[in-house]
């Protein structure tokens, strides 16, 4: 139940022509040229604000959040009614009055947007006999009272951030990966790639935007009234880093936090083949990290910058959006930025990183034509760049980089991702058996062979080639999945699932003398 419905049941109830919340005043009743205060306390804008974001659809909270007038229509057990709301000077001011059957508002004026002065407000009854109007409306005051005081614990205050803080470190205690949290529902965690929703109340939309308020930078307040989504990072002490991503949906604000573990992986503890540990030694040239979102390329670069960190004596340039791990200097010196905080985007940064004496740059995230672009470049005058891409394969990757670029200057790009482009990893994670998760990873490397399919427009025969290189470290998607069911690691059905080239994935399932039941009438010829 919205907190605002307790309050227009008692307009209903007590018979009054219009119930007036405004910021610096008690919540009151008016009835003719009387007002009857049903709150001690004054009330805050936050909280109008926050009664009016509760019921409101995506475009009256646009409007809520751009402090523009809005008019709401409310149906509840009660009756139907219609709210206006309005900032005025800054402060806001809501009206709410029952909707006669035209559906007109029941001959009520409009305090929240005419600003008229307010009639002289009559001492509060004193001792009234039970069933009295003045009674009734005590009676009533005190749930309202309730209603309120839990709007005010929720207006971005310290006891918002510790309710937040605790279920992140429930999340991080339970080992799941994200917590989801959704107005009318309990918070919920991924674990294993799958949600469990948490024995807890729902939250309420007053809950859940000052949970997120309570720890949001002002940039992404700003960011976020303006867009109605965000993203930054959080951390709790002693307990782990937080990816946040704050949005709205029909029902109010959503929010997801991914976490990112408090101490720096290694290659050794991620199981990185060595093949791709000597790629962190290159003095120049292009190393990508691909995968679906949530397959672990963040923790995978992490471990790769670490062990650069650890052995080599240079300057590492880090770009994301926003700041996941954390790297201590230890041989190099590591210079953090972040986009929207540090610098304005993914492109400028990159572009002044050139003029920073770096030897190493990484690209969270080569989103757009000019990044990729620029990052090629950077590859190409003598520097190491790692950059991440939404792709599931490595021929995809070629592919999805040239693409992006005019079909006049594709042939250009060509060449000089053929001569850049040291590794590609793509990887996924898959369910293992017993719980948890792990990486299958594929695995593409230069060699004189790989880089003239690339300039000659060929990459769909790159798989060939990974197929008969497998002595120089090369692993197709299909090979590491295999190795992960021969180990018992994983399910053959969970890989299944996970592989691209689906039709050759079965068939090594077959050799093997395993059930493929489950792939029945998917791997037909043709069929991926």
């Amino acid at each position: 139940m919205a907190q605002i419905d307790r309050l227009l049941a008692a307009l209903a109830q007590q018979g009054a022509r219009e119930l007036r919340l405004h910021e610096g005043e008690a919540a009151m009743l008016v009835s003719g040229d009387t007002m009857q205060p049903i709150t001690r306390a004054a009330l805050s804008g936050a909280q109008v604000a926050g009664l009016l974001m509760e019921v409101a659809g995506p475009d009256e909270a646009a409007a809520i959040s751009a402090r523009a007038p809005v008019t709401i229509r409310r149906v509840t057990d009660a009756g139907e009614f219609i709210l206006h709301g309005v900032s005025n000077g800054g402060g806001w001011r809501l009206s709410a009055q029952l909707a006669a059957p035209n559906g007109a508002t029941n001959g009520a004026t409009n305090g929240a947007t005419n600003g008229a002065a307010h009639p002289a407000v009559p001492p509060t009854s004193q001792g009234a006999p039970a069933g009295s109007p003045s009674a009734n409306a005590e009676v009533a005051a005190t749930d309202i009272a309730d209603a309120l005081s839990a709007i005010r614990g929720f207006e971005g205050s310290e006891q918002a951030r510790t309710r937040l803080d605790d279920l992140l470190r429930e999340m991080v205690r339970s080992g799941a990966s994200d917590l989801h949290l959704r107005v009318n529902e309990p918070p919920i965690l991924r674990r294993d790639g799958e949600m469990h929703r948490l024995d807890q109340p729902a939250l309420s939309g007053i809950e859940l935007g000052a949970m997120t308020r309570s720890i949001m930078p002002e940039r992404n307040r700003l960011e976020y009234a303006e867009t109605n989504d965000t993203d930054f990072a959080h951390e709790v002490a002693g307990c782990a880093r937080f990816r946040a991503n704050v949005a709205r949906d029909r029902n109010g604000p959503v929010a997801v936090f991914r976490q990112i573990p408090a101490t720096v992986v290694t290659v050794e503890q991620m199981n990185v083949t060595e093949e791709v540990r000597r790629l962190c030694y290159l003095t120049k040239g292009l190393v990508l990290v691909t995968g679906p979102t949530g397959s672990g390329k963040s923790t995978t670069l992490c471990a790769l910058i670490d062990l650069v960190n650890r052995s080599r004596s240079d300057h590492i340039i880090t770009i994301e959006d926003p700041i996941e791990f954390v790297h201590p200097n230890k041989k190099c010196i590591i210079t953090q930025r972040q986009v929207g905080v540090h610098t304005k985007s993914f492109k400028s940064a990159l572009r002044a990183a050139l003029r920073e004496d770096p030897d190493i740059v990484l690209v969270g995230e080569m989103r757009d034509l000019e990044t990729v672009s620029i990052a090629l470049e950077t590859a190409e005058t003598g520097h190491l760049v790692f950059g991440t891409l939404h792709t599931t394969t490595a021929a995809g990757t070629i592919d999805r980089i040239i693409d992006q670029f005019p079909a006049d200057r594709q042939a250009q790009v060509r060449v000089m991702l053929a001569e850049s482009l040291k590794g590609v990893i793509s990887q996924t994670l898959c369910r293992k058996i017993g719980g948890g998760r792990v990486a299958a990873r594929e695995i593409l490397l230069s060699m004189p062979s790989v880089t003239n399919l690339i300039r000659e427009g060929k990459t769909f025969q790159i798989p060939s080639v990974m197929q008969t290189s497998k002595r120089l470290g090369m692993v197709t998607l299909n090979d590491a999945l295999i190795a992960h069911v021969d180990a018992g690691i994983v399910e053959p059905r969970e890989a299944y699932m996970k592989a691209v080239e689906k039709v050759g994935f079965v068939q090594m399932l077959k050799t093997r003398g395993l059930d493929v039941s489950f792939a029945e009438g998917e791997a037909e010829p043709g069929k991926k």
